[in-house]
């Protein structure tokens, strides 16, 4: 499966993964929004940022977040952040797709800032 798919109509690409997809919705120095969906069953890998800190607000479904080891349940309206150096992971734990809106902050915000600590799709750094 590709990692980009290129819209037809002249819109962002969709960036799929293997838990589900994002969108970036706006982006400019030091920041970048994104809309996450993550599919029922899935999360993301264990990891960290060494260059950007991560805040989440729950816009669908029902999540697991994961800061530096300690789990917390999030539904819609919750948020959560993962300064720069925590380790952090967000799991779908219902039946349908969780949405979030991702705001990152830093001085670098690309995809290989990720240091993974586990991964269910065997993307290890």
């Amino acid at each position: 499966m590709s990692d980009k798919l290129t819209s037809t109509s002249g819109e962002p690409p969709i960036n799929v993964r293997p838990w589900g997809r994002y969108d970036i919705l706006d982006s400019g120095k030091g920041f970048q929004v994104k809309r996450m969906t993550i599919l029922p069953g899935k999360r993301f890998s264990y990891q960290r940022h060494a260059r950007r800190s991560e805040y989440w607000t729950i816009v669908a479904g029902h999540a697991v977040v994961t800061l530096n080891g300690k789990e917390m349940k999030k539904t819609v309206g919750d948020t959560a952040v993962a300064p720069i150096g925590t380790k952090h992971r967000i799991a779908n734990v219902g039946n349908v797709p969780l949405v979030f809106i991702e705001v990152q902050i830093g001085d670098y915000l690309e995809e290989d800032d990720i240091e993974r600590f586990d991964d269910d799709f065997g993307r290890m750094t």
